[in-house]
C-alpha cells in the first residue's frame, strides 16, 4: 500500500494540529541545506532549533498570511492552435458554483473541458476553482499546472494514481504524482516517503514539495494542490487547488532541480 494513509479523517493529510518543527523539516540559507544548530538553555541541556525554510529570491512563496484566494484580473486561455485568447469566465449563480471559487470543484462534478487558463505575471491564480498557469512561468510549471487541473473534483481514494495515472480517484501523492507527470518529471507514480528522497532538498523557483510518512503535497507558481483541506476555508477533501499554508513544518521539503 503507499505510504499515505489517511490521517485526517479519510483525506490523505495529517491535521494541521498535528504539524509541529521537526529535525526532518529542511532548510536552506543563500541556497544551501541549512543544518540543525543547538543552543545551550539556563540549565545546561541541548535543544535543537526548528530548520527554516529560505526560499531562493524570486521564488514564488509557499506560505501565505491569508487564505483568500479571491482573483479578479484578467484570465486568458490557450487554444488548440496555441493562441493566448481572452478567457470569458461565468459568473457563479449557485451556493455549489460559489463554493468551487474557495478550493475546487465540489466532489465528483468534473468540467466537461478544462481549458489551458493563464494570468499575467509570475503567480498562479484559481479561477472558479481550477488553476490559471502565470504567463512568466516556464512551459513545464505551465503544464504541470494543467495537467492538475484534469483531476480537479475527482473523489480522495487512498491508492488512487499509484496502480495507473489513470484513475478514478487520487490520493495525496497520487496528486502529487499526476502533477509532475503532466510536466514529463516523473514516468512512475511515487508515495509520499519516496518523495521525501526525490530530486532536490530544499525549496524551489516555481515548484516545492512538502513530505512525510503520511502525507504529501506541493506548491506550484503560489498555489498549493493537496488532497487535505487543511487550511482551506472550503472544507472540502479530494485533487483541489488551495490558499497555501501559513506554515509547512513537519516535512521535507524537495522540488524538481530545474524548477
Amino acid at each position: 500500500m503507499p505510504a499515505d494513509a489517511s490521517t485526517n479523517g479519510g483525506t490523505g493529510g495529517v491535521s494541521a494540529g498535528s504539524l509541529v518543527s521537526s529535525g526532518s523539516t529542511s532548510g536552506s540559507s543563500k541556497g544551501r541545506t541549512s543544518k540543525g544548530r543547538t543552543s545551550t538553555s539556563k540549565h545546561g541541556r541541548f535543544k535543537r532549533r526548528p530548520f527554516k525554510v529560505v526560499l531562493p529570491p524570486g521564488a514564488a512563496p509557499i506560505t501565505a498570511t491569508s487564505p483568500s484566494i479571491a482573483y479578479a484580473g484578467p484570465v486568458y486561455e490557450r487554444t488548440a492552435t496555441g493562441q493566448v485568447v481572452p478567457y470569458q469566465t461565468q459568473t457563479p449563480q449557485t451556493a455549489i458554483e460559489q463554493k468551487a471559487l474557495t478550493g475546487g470543484s465540489p466532489v465528483g462534478v468534473v468540467a466537461d473541458t478544462k481549458p489551458q487558463l493563464l494570468v499575467p505575471g509570475r503567480l498562479g491564480r484559481i479561477v472558479n476553482g481550477f488553476a490559471a498557469a502565470p504567463m512568466s512561468a516556464p512551459p513545464a510549471v505551465q503544464e504541470m499546472i494543467w495537467a492538475g487541473n484534469q483531476i480537479i473534483g475527482l473523489p480522495y481514494i487512498y491508492g488512487g494514481g499509484h496502480a495507473s495515472f489513470s484513475s478514478p480517484g487520487y490520493d495525496c501523492s497520487g496528486t502529487v504524482s499526476f502533477a509532475l507527470h503532466g510536466a514529463n518529471l516523473l514516468s512512475t507514480p511515487m508515495d509520499s516517503t519516496e518523495f521525501e528522497r526525490w530530486d532536490s532538498k530544499n525549496a524551489g523557483m516555481w515548484v516545492t514539495i512538502f513530505a512525510n510518512g503520511g502525507h504529501a503535497y506541493m506548491t506550484v507558481a503560489g498555489l498549493r494542490l493537496d488532497t487535505s483541506s487543511a487550511d482551506d476555508p472550503s472544507n472540502q477533501q479530494g485533487p483541489r487547488w488551495r490558499p497555501l499554508r501559513p506554515a509547512n513544518a513537519g516535512f521535507v521539503v524537495r522540488h524538481p532541480t530545474s524548477l
